[in-house]
């Protein structure tokens, strides 16, 4: 078991041994065989074919001895001609077999490695968003792709490899035993000689091949940073495509070093059996050849010997070492199991209420919320990054630690927002408007104290009734590279035509796309990189009229688009923020007059807040305390000039 780490979520780091001494666990293989276990009848039409091919592969030195002593010796043609035919026939009929063999191996790893992937992508989809904030996607999609690959290779290439060599050797052995005793133990005799190589360049190759896997893990890292389009962007800006070439070429070299290493230490070590190999069949027709002059037995027996003695020596060398080749092939599995025990941060009660008529009333109670611990109450995230210089065998699944500029992102924040009523939060740059919205709709869990929607705590919720009822927009918007329909039936995947040029009349921006060549089919690149900005934002609005949630979560930011474009997603914002309970980042003086509730925060405490009456708006209010708010109005908010104070409710 790997040493107690704590509490938090990420308590399952695996690690090699002292020694490195390649430990196969009772556990680990009931988890194999769980995934493996829908396809044991195909597995045991595998080990039939084995069985098939292996005694077959023994008849052709015994069809060599009759054609010497029998067929040539005596002149028998009848007997001459049926052994060619033999000869021809047992190769077609075990190639025959093979093919079958190859059809089941090619079934079950391509199952398995479905499945190993399904199990992956599924378990990351529950993860919480700390998990995908901590990690890095390259590390994690190598797991994905290079570990489920090698974990197949596990079953259909090493497994079956270890029961062919058993079977080849015990039948060998048999044979030979049946056809002169002394060879046999001369030949086994030089078994010893491949013992202490083949543990030695076992225990070698395992370490090459999990170095190997996290120098892969470490270059797949690099590509999907610098290859996706805001890594693409960045490093064209500030002209360090040399720099990266350079740093990719480094990652690259390693990869290729470790993959030169592997095979020139491979090399070495059979052609090291090869030696020994040579030196037993010399020593065997050496001896085989002073009994034939003695007349203990026959030339035809010697020469079946000699074929035998290469179904005997391979396959002995692999089992000698087939604990630490086993072990080895299992690092796959241990890298993938390594994410499927990850535990999950953020999940729903047995019991998990599923609300379905919501009103919208949001209360924080005494919420704080610290970004470097586990949703438990406080457990510490364990956060891990590979060093260049740490052995590759200690390494493990790349986890990025961040480090928040405070201990707590939230402390104590307590307010209420009544159905149907608009909540503006304002404050500083970092003083968790952010983090408010994003535990609202349980991206997070807090640290301590309670949030409730409705009167019910959101830990009593359903996650799935909770995303129905909750629609967010935020500053950066996310779009997959598909078309403009597919990017609004994300919300809505039964939406009709009508309502989705609906949802997008009401977002302002049905008349654009339906200015494009290709309408609501055209494609929108990745991330969204051919469409503006605003035409981005206008989507993402369009895209949550569409999931008609009760309370929706806005991130106002509009200071980097243009006034026409400005205008057009304020005109949006008031038409979906009618009859709905809204939390919005305010970053305009018109929303804040707007607002039922202003909460301002600062350094992760709400400072001061404000709810509207019949006499004095919350604007007002705040005003008169000559705190925060009244500075930030003053500095902030006045400067944006006059703009249309509107009320959202008309």
């Amino acid at each position: 078991m790997p040493p107690d780490l704590g509490s938090g979520w990420w308590t399952y780091i695996k690690y090699d041994q002292k020694h490195d001494r390649p430990k196969i666990s009772a556990t680990l293989l009931r988890r194999v065989w769980g995934y493996a276990r829908p396809y044991q009848l195909k597995v045991l039409g595998l080990l039939v074919s084995i069985f098939a091919i292996t005694g077959l592969s023994l008849i052709p030195p015994l069809l060599y001895r009759d054609l010497i002593d029998n067929a040539i010796l005596k002149g028998d043609t009848a007997r001459l001609n049926w052994l060619a035919v033999g000869m021809i026939g047992i190769p077609l009929v075990s190639a025959a077999i093979g093919f079958g063999q190859r059809y089941l191996s090619a079934t079950i790893g391509e199952g398995l490695i479905a499945d190993l992937r399904n199990a992956l992508f599924n378990h990351t989809q529950r993860m919480s968003l700390r998990f995908f904030t901590h990690t890095e996607t390259g590390a994690l999609m190598s797991r994905l792709n290079n570990d489920v690959v090698g974990a197949q290779r596990a079953l259909t290439s090493t497994f079956i490899n270890i029961i062919t060599n058993l079977v080849t050797v015990v039948a060998t052995v048999t044979i030979m035993l049946s056809l002169e005793w002394r060879l046999t133990l001369l030949s086994i005799a030089i078994v010893p000689l491949f013992l202490a190589p083949t543990r030695r360049v076992g225990r070698k190759l395992r370490k090459i091949r999990r170095k190997s896997l996290e120098l892969n893990a470490r270059m797949n890292v690099r590509m999907q940073e610098t290859l996706n389009i805001d890594g693409a962007l960045l490093v064209k800006l500030f002209g360090r495509q040399s720099d990266e070439n350079q740093r990719f070429r480094r990652r690259s070299a390693a990869v290729a070093d470790i993959g030169v290493r592997s095979a020139v230490v491979g090399r070495w070590f059979f052609m090291g059996l090869g030696l020994i190999s040579a030196v037993g069949t010399a020593v065997v027709f050496w001896a085989g050849g002073h009994m034939i002059l003695r007349g203990v037995f026959t030339v035809g027996t010697i020469v079946a010997f000699g074929a035998y003695l290469t179904q005997l020596y391979g396959p002995l060398s692999a089992i000698s070492n087939a604990h630490v080749e086993f072990a080895t092939s299992m690092v796959s599995f241990e890298r993938v199991f390594e994410v499927l025990d990850i535990p999950v941060e953020i999940r729903d009660k047995s019991d998990a209420i599923k609300l379905s008529d919501v009103t919208g009333a949001v209360n924080f109670h005494d919420v704080t919320f610290n970004y470097t611990a586990g949703g438990d109450g406080g457990s510490a995230l364990l956060g891990l990054q590979i060093d260049p210089r740490t052995r590759a065998s200690d390494a493990t699944l790349s986890i990025t630690a961040q480090k928040p500029s405070r201990q707590l992102a939230l402390e104590s924040v307590s307010f209420a927002i009544r159905p149907g009523e608009l909540a503006a939060l304002v404050g500083p740059s970092g003083a968790g408007k952010t983090t408010v919205t994003y535990l609202l709709p349980r991206l997070y869990d807090p640290t301590s104290g309670k949030i409730c929607m409705d009167g019910h705590d959101l830990r009593d919720l359903s996650q799935v009734s909770l995303a129905r009822s909750i629609g967010m927009v935020t500053q950066e918007t996310y779009l997959f590279n598909d078309t403009l329909k597919a990017n609004l039936l994300y919300a809505a995947p039964n939406a009709s035509r009508a309502a989705i040029e609906a949802a997008c009349q009401t977002a302002n921006i049905h008349d654009f796309i339906a200015g494009l060549p290709d309408g609501y089919d055209t494609v929108v690149g990745a991330r969204g990189y051919r469409l503006s900005g605003g035409e981005k934002q206008r989507i993402a609005i369009a895209r949550v009229i569409l999931k008609d949630p009760r309370i929706l979560i806005l991130d106002e930011a509009t200071s980097s688009l243009d006034s026409q474009s400005e205008a057009l997603i304020q005109q949006a914002l008031q038409r979906i923020m009618r009859n709905r309970t809204s939390l919005v980042i305010a970053h305009r003086l018109s929303t804040i007059l707007d607002a039922d509730v202003i909460l301002v925060l600062d350094q992760g405490r709400i400072v001061e807040q404000a709810h509207g009456g019949d006499t004095h708006s919350a604007h007002d209010q705040l005003l008169d305390k000559d705190g925060l708010y009244a500075q930030l109005y003053h500095t902030q908010f006045r400067k944006a000039g006059p703009e249309s104070t509107s009320s959202h409710r008309q």
